[in-house]
């Protein structure tokens, strides 16, 4: 049975620490969460102590490329410290992604670090949004990203994102299984490429979740970008995974 985690990126406008803040994923029915951008300024030792204290695991976890690329063995153990094993590149710049030639750089860059990772015994995945999603000589640039990196890089694939970029993100999860571990189940307005709370957009979610459980993906982690109420999409996250 697949993981489910919630993307702490959905809670950043609460103004908490982050072991406050998982003290509320603890009240709900979430296995664990996936860090985001606060961990870095976090106390790793508090942060250990409230994932022991709330029971959840430390799923995996959004590490921008610069840190990865500036202090690699720095960056495994500070989150190797709170038990997070799977490590995310979370976000790379539309540039990279602008023809085949571009790809191709980007495919060896992020090769070369998913294998130095794979030697400490962790994992790389890199996490889309909808730049990728850009046609280059017949298929997407992420089709393109996938083919031509090394299996040792797993794929976030982003279901919202991926509809935002006008594919499909169920046909994505079937074609690239065998790279997927990770799935973040978002949702959007596909004419704007705006999201929107899971549920509500243009995403079928629930064909998304039985690709994925098919496939055996490890974990499901739900996020939205620009919630109204953090609060409410906590709940509403953890009552859509818990299906």
């Amino acid at each position: 049975m697949s993981t489910t985690a919630i993307q702490l990126y959905t809670l950043r406008n609460i103004d908490e620490s982050l072991p406050s803040l998982l003290d509320r994923v603890g009240e709900t029915s979430f296995d664990g969460v996936e860090f985001a951008h606060r961990f870095a300024d976090a106390d790793t030792t508090a942060v250990a102590d409230a994932l022991d204290r709330t029971n959840l695991e430390a799923v995996s976890a959004h590490v921008g490329i610069e840190a990865l690329e500036s202090d690699l063995e720095g960056t495994i153990e500070a989150y190797a410290e709170v038990g997070c094993d799977t490590l995310v590149v979370p976000w790379l710049d539309q540039e990279l992604f602008a023809d085949v030639d571009a790809v191709t750089e980007t495919a060896t860059r992020l090769t070369n670090l998913a294998e130095q990772v794979a030697d400490s015994g962790r994992t790389l995945h890199y996490h889309n949004h909808d730049h990728e999603l850009v046609a280059v000589e017949g298929q997407t640039a992420l089709d393109e990203l996938v083919q031509q990196s090394s299996d040792a890089l797993g794929i976030e694939v982003d279901t919202g994102w991926v509809e935002a970029g006008g594919s499909d993100p169920v046909a994505f999860i079937e074609t690239y299984a065998d790279r997927i571990d990770l799935v973040h189940i978002t949702d959007c307005d596909a004419a704007t490429a705006t999201p929107v709370e899971v549920g509500t957009g243009d995403v079928d979610i629930e064909q998304c979740l039985d690709a994925a459980r098919t496939n055996d993906v490890t974990a499901f982690v739900y996020e939205h970008d620009e919630p109204n109420d953090p609060l409410e999409s906590l709940e509403h996250g953890a009552t859509v995974l818990d299906r």
